[in-house]
């Protein structure tokens, strides 16, 4: 285990009310610093900040609000406001009858079938990866620079294997700035006022996507013309697909936000996936050597393949567990439509309810030792269904799960079959949640062959 803690890096929260002010102050430093510490205990929380509000860590409660009155809590007004610069109404903000036949004409796009066929641009990824950090040498490494590059490249090739994508450098610089720029909680948040009020660090926003949605629709225009890859990317299935009850296709502006939409998600989320995943595994050295067991045993010196994952069952469930202890979308919103009654508190149109991931993910009455890695709880048994819910659940769980679990396994088994990874003094990743829980100062870690 790691030698300056029992525990891996975990979030502060919060153990006094905050008030308005210093929820203000904590949001902008780190959202989830707004979940008090009793979350992790206790069913539900309700309070007043602004406007009154309902943080939900009941299973029972959280299936209510994602699966069987989905309809009743849309995405929140401050979700809306964060994400809609960058990627407009596209599936992931949509809601009703635009999410519905968004998310009908996609589906497909994401079948078992699909997303196998796209697992040799992860396992070409898996080895440039691999050949970087051998390049490197002794010295450390921020995998968490390695594993966004890494997933990038396997999100711009299953978008645009035509090679008439994005300028990769270009778009993770939009994002980074866009994150930086906009992404944080404003007063106007914590106050509850309604999305028309401006939000002044929000004005630029627009701006600062304005060049790579002028690339994307630039790449759609021209796919247009020239016609379809072959085998075809994840742009052509889109254009090809239809919503099958009333055969709609998606707008240029359509495609264009869903792209962003998969490009921005599919690759940081998975990124930051495998970096806490390679963290945990530094910090845990039995628990490494044991996974490079399983995967040696699997793959000899080759990388791992879709046909490898079966195989792979203690990589998986290493996986599983990152997601617990550090889940990318860590703090979900919504807003109460109707009048509704959550473990018997009672909740009112315009009430902000609020699922706390993390909070969740950590909870003394749902995990045993919660705070702690321990993968082999994938293994014994299944978690209960809403308890754990990294990509959420319901009929908006996430489109592309299969394909991150997908991605994470080939990679993580791959690196470590080939090398051992050791954690930098002084180098303990801070998480930190903007948009997605990051690993603030990056993961520095040392990577010896075997």
């Amino acid at each position: 285990m790691d030698s300056t803690t029992a525990l891996p890096v975990r979030v502060p929260l919060a153990t006094r009310p905050l008030g308005i002010l210093g929820s203000l102050r904590a949001g902008r430093r780190n959202v989830l610093e707004l979940i008090p510490e009793i979350a992790t205990h206790a069913p539900i929380l309700s309070g007043r900040t602004g406007k009154r509000w309902h943080m939900v860590m009941d299973p029972g409660a959280l299936r209510q609000i994602l699966r069987d009155r989905v309809q009743d809590y849309p995405k929140s007004v401050v979700t809306k406001l964060l994400l809609e610069p960058a990627i407009g109404d596209s599936l992931f903000v949509a809601e009703g009858q635009s999410w519905l036949w968004q998310r009908r004409t996609a589906a497909p796009v994401f079948s078992h079938r699909n997303v196998a066929a796209l697992a040799p641009v992860m396992t070409a990824a898996a080895e440039a990866a691999s050949a970087r950090i051998a390049a490197a040498g002794p010295r450390a490494v921020d995998l968490f620079d390695e594993m966004v590059r890494t997933t990038f490249d396997v999100i711009s090739d299953v978008t645009f294997a035509g090679g008439d994508g994005l300028n990769p450098a270009a778009v993770h610089l939009a994002i980074e700035d866009y994150i930086a720029g906009t992404a944080r909680v404003s007063l106007l948040d914590i106050l509850g006022l309604p999305g028309w009020v401006p939000r002044p660090s929000r004005l630029q926003a627009r701006n600062r996507m304005g060049a790579m949605k002028q690339m994307a629709d630039s790449t759609i225009a021209n796919r247009r013309t020239r016609g379809p890859s072959i085998p075809p990317d994840l742009l052509d299935l889109l254009l090809a697909g239809q919503d099958p009850e009333t055969g709609r296709r998606m707008t240029t502006a359509e495609l264009r936000d869903n792209l962003l939409t998969f490009i921005v998600a599919g690759h940081e989320t998975t990124a930051l996936t495998l970096s806490w995943a390679l963290y945990l595994a530094a910090f845990d050295p039995a628990r490494q050597a044991r996974a490079r067991e399983e995967a040696q045993a699997r793959l000899g010196t080759r990388a791992a393949t879709a046909d490898d994952l079966p195989h792979l069952p203690f990589i998986r469930a290493m996986v599983e567990e990152t997601l617990r202890l550090y889940p990318p979308a860590a703090f979900l919103s919504r807003t109460a439509q109707e009048m509704d009654r959550l473990c018997g508190r009672e909740i009112r149109p315009g009430d902000t309810v609020i699922l706390p991931i993390y909070a969740l993910h950590r909870h003394h009455r749902l995990w045993h030792d919660p705070d702690s890695f321990h993968p082999e709880r994938f293994l014994d048994s299944r978690p209960e269904r809403f308890a754990f819910l990294p990509f959420g659940d319901g009929p908006r769980i996430c489109i592309g799960a299969s394909f991150a679990m997908q991605e994470a396994v080939i990679i993580l088994a791959t690196l470590l079959a080939r090398f051992a990874f050791a954690p930098v003094p002084g180098k303990r990743p801070n998480p930190v949640m903007i948009l997605t829980l990051r690993p603030e100062g990056g993961v520095w870690l040392s990577a010896t062959p075997v």
